[in-house]
């Protein structure tokens, strides 16, 4: 059985809270990266329990972070949420998918492929 996967779109979790990420996006992202590597193993309460597949999907100045054990880092070449939709569309046929944004037109375009929805609060600690 294929694990879940848990896309985070990274400019709009980010930018969820107001603690300077404007001054080091690619710092900011990176740390929510590290964060993000429990919920591998662990899973997330509102999603689904272990070991899910986390995709991390980075943007502009944030492009160059990379991958860590237990998070996947995708640069997107244009529109992050392109690249989500696109990560949505190629890899999630079959199981079980949530992508974490608060952007409303994203959601719109995932759950029309099957995807669930969380909120940046579900990944912030």
């Amino acid at each position: 059985m294929t694990s879940p996967l848990l896309v985070v779109d990274a400019a709009n979790v980010v930018g969820s809270v107001p603690d300077g990420w404007w001054r080091d996006r690619a710092g900011a992202v990176a740390r929510l990266r590290d964060s993000l590597v429990p919920l591998a193993s662990a899973g997330l309460p509102r999603f689904a329990p272990g070991p899910l597949e986390v995709v991390l999907v980075v943007e502009g100045e944030a492009r160059g972070v990379p991958p860590v054990p237990g998070v996947r880092v995708v640069s997107a070449p244009g529109s992050g949420d392109d690249a989500i939709v696109e990560v949505v569309r190629s890899e999630g046929a079959g199981r079980t998918v949530a992508v974490v944004t608060a952007d409303r037109a994203l959601r719109a375009r995932v759950t029309a492929l099957g995807a669930a929805t969380l909120g940046p609060r579900s990944v912030r600690r």
